[in-house]
């Protein structure tokens, strides 16, 4: 069955009547038409994930009723169980190897506007701006007939990554998985046709050069296939696609931009992490 085209957001209403208040919101608009402005109050996504369902109803925030974008912040679009992505995903060389996953820390995921925060001591971290798949039910053992009916619909990761921690862990959860290295958003596109995107970053309003998820070596139905053959997806889980595009070094005090084309921007600026001591070229004894 066709999933008709629709934007998605976990938002919190401004102000929130608590600090961990949020609500869904939904638009039949394209981001950037005239009009995509106005969201309705709608039951969240992900029913069967205790994590993203709404905060009790109020006035003004119960389904049905429209909210104006400026009457709350876009939160990232689901609390995933799972972050995974694709390894060696960034152009069809990578199916020289066998397939590969690596798993970020749920807590590593931030929304838009907020902060990546570099700890002193890394010397190059890098954004990799991906398609990222959110899954809509629970699934296991998918095949490639039936991997599209485990997504929700897509939004857009930022994959931060540390290169120098990347090369002394060779696992590289030290790379990917620090506090603030997964922007996502701004929300979940759902019916949109996946097979040539533009991907691409902009760092400090400076475009780099872009790609195509045409250009990524593993489908995203071969990405779920193998995924859901090691473990079980959850609602509200994301998984990041692969990078085939170019980036560039990032810096306290930059902006940086993550584009993809259907979608539209999630954009984080860029701190410091003060007072946080540096795991580069460090770690306990083994």
């Amino acid at each position: 069955m066709a999933v008709l085209p629709r934007r998605v957001a976990r938002v919190r209403p401004l102000p929130a009547a608590r600090p961990d208040e949020q609500f869904f919101v939904a638009s039949d608009v394209p981001g950037t038409a005239a009009g995509g402005d106005t969201w309705t109050v709608v039951d969240s996504p992900f029913p069967g994930s205790r994590a993203n369902t709404s905060s009790p109803w109020r006035e003004g925030w119960r389904p049905g009723r429209t909210v104006a974008q400026d009457r709350f912040a876009f939160l990232a679009p689901s609390v995933p169980a799972n972050v995974l992505g694709m390894a060696h995903n960034t152009g069809r060389a990578g199916r020289a190897l066998p397939p590969q996953a690596f798993h970020k820390a749920a807590t590593s995921v931030i929304g838009p506007g907020e902060e990546i925060l570099l700890a002193p001591g890394m010397a190059r971290v890098e954004p990799e701006a991906e398609l990222a798949v959110v899954i809509g039910r629970t699934a296991r053992a998918l095949t490639p007939a039936t991997a599209r009916e485990a997504v929700f619909g897509y939004t857009i990761a930022n994959d931060v990554t540390c290169r120098d921690l990347q090369e002394t862990d060779e696992l590289w959860f030290s790379a990917k998985s620090q506090d603030t290295f997964t922007p996502a958003g701004p929300w979940i596109a759902t019916g949109l046709d996946v097979s040539g995107l533009e991907i691409g970053v902009a760092l400090n309003g400076t475009a780099l050069e872009a790609a195509s998820t045409a250009d990524l070596g593993w489908t995203i139905d071969e990405i779920l296939v193998y995924l859901s053959s090691v473990l079980t997806l959850h609602p509200g889980d994301l998984v990041l696609t692969g990078f085939p595009a170019a980036t560039s070094p990032l810096s306290p005090g930059d902006t940086v931009v993550c584009r993809v084309e259907g979608i539209g921007e999630l954009a984080n600026p860029v701190g410091a992490a003060l007072g946080a001591e540096s795991r580069a070229g460090s770690g306990p004894a083994v």
